[in-house]
């Protein structure tokens, strides 16, 4: 033990380092009694190393080597003595990559420290983590809510961690509301899709039209994300009636978005919803008042094709199209020849 400790405070970073990496293995090999004795002053030792590196092989080991503290009786008040106050440290460490380390593992903690000291103790930090600046930070606690979600419930998590969230959604800089569309999928299939519904469905159609073009981007592909994950009955009730609303929406962008929509949901949703309700919808924006909303159907039109049966591109689709090749604006007319070209091939077949 004396050698183990000297290499923990070795003056060479690297073997510092090794030996944070090895901690683990280190602690199932010298047994309880000398983990408790010898290696919980080591690991608090290389938690506050002056090297980042060393502190983040370090902290990736938190979860770990919590686990393995034995007996179990005890094992609660070691953490909450001597391992906590590093943790609390870690939080607000300066280096980016420490942050992280920590953040992919710190969630592992709530399993065994129970609810009431999750509660008090680990969600203050969680919440500090879910607003840092560091993307992958913010990342690596929501792709491990599940492990809080199973101590402290649903209910504890919306009322604490989620309205977070929903504050980062809401930002004022776009590219924080980027990032949080981004994680907005994982976040779907750790919370459920009726505790999704409740709390951040309407949160993902605000994002729809937002005012900076990369969100409204974003928002759409997230939909598509959201409904492969969901399911088409999902998409049939709770978003296609709210994106085809958008389509009678009074500003031009927001019936663009509702065509930029349709061109990803289409192939996720299918022949059929996209005939029932995607196409009506599509054909009636063709006498839009604006330009770039009529080109844009000619190009939506030439993207859902393939979905629709021939009589239906002959009978209702083609007409249009052919009308649409009349237009005053010449965009129009370019797209809508290139879409009647398609049109033809799928009748033609």
């Amino acid at each position: 033990m004396p050698t183990l400790r000297n290499c923990a405070e070795d003056k060479s970073w690297r073997v510092r380092y090794m030996v944070a990496d090895k901690f683990t293995d280190l602690q199932e090999a010298v047994g309880p009694e000398l983990t408790s004795r010898d290696l919980v002053p080591a690991f608090q030792s290389l938690l506050k190393d002056c090297e980042a590196e060393v502190r983040a092989a370090a902290s990736h080991k938190v979860k770990v080597f919590c686990e393995n503290l034995k007996p179990e009786d005890s094992r609660e008040q070691l953490i909450m003595v001597n391992i906590l106050p590093c943790v609390k440290d870690l939080v607000i460490d300066a280096n980016q990559h420490v942050k992280s380390a920590l953040a992919s593992v710190i969630m592992g903690l709530s399993p065994i420290l129970g609810k009431d000291k999750t509660i008090e103790h680990m969600l203050p930090l969680f919440l500090t983590q879910l607003k840092d600046e560091c993307p992958e930070v913010r990342l690596n606690i929501i792709s491990n809510l599940d492990c809080v979600n199973t101590v402290i419930g649903i209910q504890q998590l919306s009322q604490s961690l989620l309205p977070a969230i929903v504050e980062l959604a809401e930002d004022s800089k776009w590219r924080v509301r980027l990032a949080i569309i981004e994680y907005m999928p994982l976040l779907a299939g750790q919370l459920g899709v009726d505790f999704f519904d409740e709390k951040l469905n309407g949160l993902c159609m605000t994002w729809l039209i937002d005012h900076v073009f990369a969100i409204r981007e974003a928002a759409t592909n997230n939909l598509k994300k959201l409904v492969e994950k969901f399911g088409k009955d999902w998409a049939n009730t709770q978003v296609i009636p709210k994106i085809l609303a958008m389509s009678r929406d009074s500003n031009y962008l927001h019936r663009m978005t509702c065509l930029f929509c349709i061109n990803v949901l289409a192939g996720v949703c299918g022949p059929e919803i996209t005939t029932r309700s995607l196409m009506p919808v599509i054909v009636s924006l063709a006498k839009d008042n604006v330009a770039n909303v009529r080109f844009n159907v000619a190009k939506t039109i030439s993207i859902v094709l393939p979905l629709i049966e021939p009589s239906i591109v002959k009978a209702e689709i083609k007409p249009c199209l052919v009308e649409m090749e009349t237009d005053t604006d010449i965009d129009v007319k370019f797209y809508a020849k290139e879409a009647l070209a398609s049109a033809d091939g799928i009748i033609n077949k």
